[in-house]
C-alpha cells in the first residue's frame, strides 16, 4: 500500500497520528508476575487518553476469547489463531473507518513467528504501536519461538518487576509443568494446565508451578506439592 493510500485510510478513520516513533515492546516474565494485568492496565491507560486499540490473546486460562487475570480482571479479546494476519486485521478495521492506534497482544509467546513479523510490520510500515506480553521460556526452560523472535525484533524488552517466589523463598524464574505430581521434562511445548486433557500423560492432572533454577533442575516441588 502506498503512503498516500495509507494516509487516506487513516484520515478517513479520523486518525491523524501518522508520525515517526511507533514501537514494538515485549513485556515478559514467569507465570503469576502480572503480565495480563499489565496488559489490561496498558489498554486502559491508552484508551483513557483517547487512543483506540485492540486486545488480542491466545490460550488464555479461560479457554475463551478473553484476557483474564488471577486477580479477577478480565476483558473481551480477539482470539488469535495460526491463520490470523495482524496486518490484514488492522487494514480491514481501517477500511471500515475504524481508528486503531495500538494492539495489546497478550500471551504472545503462543503466537506464530510470522505473527511477530507482522507486529514489526505494523510498527514500521503502519505506525501502530504494539505491546506484547508473554512467557519467555516453556516448561523445558527453552525459549518459545515467538518469544525468541520478539527478543530479536522488539524496540524495547522489559522483564516484569513483580517478584514471583519459588516455594523455598527464592525468586521464581522457570515454569515447571507438573504431570501426576512430577516435573515433566518431555512433551508438547503447549499444553493447557489443570485440564486432565485426554492423551496427556495418561490423562493425569497437568498443572504449572514457578520454581527457582535450583529446584526446577532438581525437580523439587517442595514439601506441600
Amino acid at each position: 500500500m502506498s503512503t498516500s493510500a495509507l494516509s487516506e485510510i487513516c484520515f478517513a478513520a479520523g486518525d491523524r497520528r501518522l508520525r515517526d516513533g511507533a514501537s514494538l515492546t515485549f513485556f515478559y516474565g514467569p507465570m503469576d508476575c502480572g503480565k495480563s494485568t499489565l496488559a489490561l492496565q496498558m489498554d486502559y491507560n491508552h484508551a483513557r487518553q483517547g487512543r483506540r486499540g485492540l486486545v488480542l490473546t491466545r490460550n488464555d486460562r479461560s479457554l475463551g476469547a478473553k484476557v483474564t487475570t488471577r486477580i479477577g480482571l478480565s476483558h473481551d479479546a480477539i482470539d488469535v489463531t495460526d491463520d490470523l494476519n495482524l496486518v490484514e486485521l488492522v487494514r480491514e478495521r481501517w477500511a471500515a473507518e475504524e481508528r486503531l492506534d495500538y494492539l495489546i497482544c497478550d500471551e504472545a509467546c503462543f503466537y506464530t513467528v510470522e505473527q511477530v513479523e507482522q507486529m514489526a510490520d505494523l510498527v514500521d510500515v503502519y505506525d501502530v504501536d504494539v505491546f506484547a506480553f508473554g512467557l519467555a521460556t516453556d516448561f523445558r526452560s527453552e525459549l518459545f519461538p515467538a518469544s525468541k523472535r520478539l527478543f530479536e525484533l522488539a524496540d524495547g524488552v522489559a522483564r516484569l518487576q513483580v517478584e514471583v517466589l519459588c516455594w523455598c523463598g527464592r525468586v521464581g524464574q522457570l515454569n515447571a509443568r507438573v504431570v501426576g505430581g512430577v516435573v515433566a521434562r518431555e512433551g508438547e511445548q503447549v499444553v493447557i494446565g489443570d485440564t486432565g486433557t485426554e492423551g496427556t500423560a495418561a490423562a493425569e492432572e497437568v498443572r504449572y508451578q514457578v520454581l527457582c533454577r535450583r529446584h526446577y533442575r532438581a525437580g523439587d516441588l517442595g514439601p506441600k506439592a
